[in-house]
């Protein structure tokens, strides 16, 4: 069983980045930045389907920010809590897939996208959704949700999940933060950035194509939320 649901986990976040590819607008050309880029693979993919001019990311991590230059991307290394290294209005278009929940200031990440997000821009973000079903199920058995961490050195609390009692994979920060549609939406308002679509990807412990059905019938509970904003007027 546990073999089945690493699979699925994994399928499940490849399934999710097709769903933020097609989010995006095919060709839409222009400056690309992408806020957490780690080694750069999923950043060269959202270029590709852009058809980005340029492509800019900010990773915390000196390994993956030098693998991300070796594919041709201008990386800052920095820390997103402390702000983004740009001018105003600089990117036609801002992605960032699994980032703000490991964030301790999301305010500050989705005021500095929205600065530096230029007229007529498109925010792309994509996060683990609390209101997930595998999340309500496990707390309702009395065990912790997989994507709530509690540890930044192992992965404990639900003995349903494949990875419990594992070390976390990366060095970065764990996940501090939770978001259900609702409050990443309104959140985004707060800073200025109006939803443009917003939907849910995944359905644990379903296979992506049951998962895809799934969600086509219940479109609050899937595994991520894929969320696309654009400036307020």
């Amino acid at each position: 069983m546990a073999g089945y649901l690493e699979r699925v986990f994994g399928a499940t976040e490849e399934a999710n980045r097709r769903a933020i590819l097609a989010a995006l607008p095919e060709g839409r050309g222009g400056a690309l930045l992408d806020l957490g880029t780690h080694d750069g693979s999923f950043t060269v993919r959202v270029a590709e389907r852009l058809g980005a001019d340029s492509a800019h990311g900010v990773e915390y991590l000196s390994e993956h920010a030098e693998a991300a230059r070796a594919r041709g991307i201008e990386v800052a290394l920095g820390d997103l809590d402390e702000g983004l290294p740009y001018p105003d209005a600089t990117f036609q278009t801002i992605h960032s897939n699994q980032v703000i929940e490991h964030l301790r200031r999301p305010d500050r990440f989705l005021s500095e996208i929205r600065r530096v997000l230029a007229p007529g821009g498109l925010a792309c973000l994509s996060t683990n959704n609390l209101a997930s079903w595998h999340n309500v199920l496990s707390l309702a058995l009395g065990y912790q949700p997989p994507p709530a961490h509690v540890s930044d050195e192992v992965i404990v609390g639900n003995p349903l999940f494949f990875n419990d009692g594992r070390a976390h994979v990366d060095k970065g920060r764990v996940h501090l933060r939770l978001f259900t549609g609702p409050a990443l939406g309104q959140l985004c308002a707060h800073h200025g950035l109006a939803t443009r679509s917003l939907k849910t990807v995944g359905y644990y412990p379903l296979p992506p194509r049951l998962a895809q059905l799934a969600t086509s019938l219940d479109r609050r509970h899937g595994a991520f939320l894929v969320g696309t904003f654009v400036p307020a007027p």
